[in-house]
């Protein structure tokens, strides 16, 4: 189960980030505090190394166990921020629907963790 969890994490992934690459203008640009464009790129190349680190996980979950509690990292640091600036009013619905389906794959992930065993060794 562990596989399916983390290779359809991976490939969600890939394609809800990869046409970011393509938009800076329209994401980026309007809102001041995004106005470095190397924090913008920086971001998406970094979540996008994490959608490779699931295919890696994918393709062998108990040689690669500890590292499915970075995922679990990975996908709190923007699903429980973006829940917080909900209640403040600073973030609109469909960026909570996507920290959401975040907060589902960290659980998700934490199960995997838990139910995979160790690797012999």
């Amino acid at each position: 189960m562990a596989r399916w969890i983390f290779r359809i994490a991976a490939i969600y992934g890939l394609i809800a980030l990869t046409p970011l690459y393509f938009l800076e203008a329209k994401v980026a640009a309007p809102a001041p505090l995004l106005a470095h464009p190397e924090h913008f790129y920086g971001f998406i190349g970094t979540a996008l190394a994490a959608q490779v680190m699931f295919l890696v996980i994918a393709s062998d979950p108990a040689r690669y166990r500890p590292l499915m509690l970075a995922g679990v990292l990975e996908k709190l640091a923007f699903g429980v921020p973006v829940w917080w600036l909900w209640t403040q009013g600073r973030v609109i619905a469909p960026t909570l629907v996507f920290a959401s389906i975040d907060l589902i794959l960290a659980a998700l992930f934490l199960w995997a963790w838990r139910r995979t065993p160790k690797a012999a060794g």
